[in-house]
């Protein structure tokens, strides 16, 4: 069983999906946590899109050198064997505004 780091960005074959579910092969943000992630066959991410509007649910972050948005309103748990491959983390300021958007959209 693969681990994955949270926070790390994998990409990820969404499909098949329904209705407004964001699909296909993209890059997504793993934001279960590192215990859950070295155990489970499964791991919580949230998806990554390459265009968007101004939503409270996205953050922006760089990726290989432009801007993107992790899609906080569109989290979801994958079995591990979705991910194609393994990338980069995302930088500490990214990852603190990741974690208050998920907290002001999930928990408050």
């Amino acid at each position: 069983m693969d681990s994955f780091d949270q926070y790390q960005v994998v990409v990820v074959n969404l499909d098949p999906t329904i209705g407004s579910e964001i699909k296909k092969t993209r890059p997504c943000v793993v934001i279960s946590p590192d215990e859950m992630n070295r155990h489970l066959n499964t791991i919580i991410i949230a998806p990554v899109t390459s265009t968007s509007r101004p939503y409270p649910t996205r953050v922006e972050i760089q990726l290989r050198g432009k801007s993107n948005w992790v899609v906080v309103d569109q989290i979801r748990t994958i079995d591990k064997r979705r991910i194609v491959k393994a990338g980069e983390h995302l930088k500490e300021e990214e990852r603190h505004k990741l974690k208050a958007v998920i907290k002001e959209t999930l928990v408050d």
